[in-house]
Parts: structure tokens; sequence; C-alpha cells
């Protein structure tokens, strides 16, 4: 197997020690720049996750089922029609992470969904 080329790091004012800015003390970030590797640079489209637990390792499946098909869905529950005991997707990326980084993970999508969450509420307070 190959290793992953390294990250390029960046340095510039928004990584910089926040006492430094004359702000109050906060955890100092790194600036870091992924290089892409072959296509890995094209937006891959998910509507369906699963995660597998491993030792050691957790595997983040992303895929991509059928719009129509899931929309369909509910109609045939709806009147009573027999529901499919499998659904076939295709599997858009696989992605294998260590605890700290499923950490790491879990941490930024509670920021954006916050993030969310509060603009949607000043959305309906304010109307815009």
């Amino acid at each position: 197997m190959a290793a992953a080329p390294k990250a390029d790091t960046q340095n510039d004012d928004s990584t910089m020690s926040a006492s430094a800015q004359g702000k109050p003390d906060k955890p100092a970030g790194m600036g870091v720049r992924l290089a892409h590797v072959a296509n890995s640079d094209q937006p891959v489209v998910a509507n369906y996750t699963a995660l597998n637990v491993s030792p050691g390792m957790v595997f983040l499946d992303f895929g991509f089922l059928e719009p129509g098909m899931l929309a369909a869905l509910p109609r045939v529950a709806k009147q009573g029609g027999k529901l499919p005991e499998r659904l076939n997707g295709k599997l858009a990326v696989r992605v294998a992470m260590g605890y700290d980084a499923m950490a790491n993970l879990h941490q930024q999508l509670g920021r954006v969904l916050a993030g969310l969450s509060a603009t949607a509420e000043r959305g309906r307070k304010g109307g815009g």
C-alpha cells in the first residue's frame, strides 16, 4: 500500500495565538492544506451513511440511493404495499479513521449543526 502524500501546512493570521492578537486565550490552531491525489478533489454525492466499528478504527461508508426510489417508499407503505427487503445503492466512498479522528469529526459536526440551528432560529424570529 502506498503512503499517502503529506499535507502541506500553511500559517496565516487566523492561526496565530489568540493572546498574540490581544484576544482571550483559546487553543491555537494550525492551518492545514490537503493536496489532492488523482480525482480526490471531486465532490462525492451521498445520501446514505453507515458506520462499522472495529478494534482501533471506524469505517464510514457513504453511499447513494436513487432519490426516486426513496420517494416511492412512503407511498408504497401508505398504500399497504410490500416494501423491499433490501435496497440496492452504490458505495460512493469508504473512509477508515481512528477513534481520535472520529472524535474530532464529531466535534466539527456538532459545531456545524449548532450553527445551522442558530441560523434557522434567527430566520424564524427575524424573517431572514
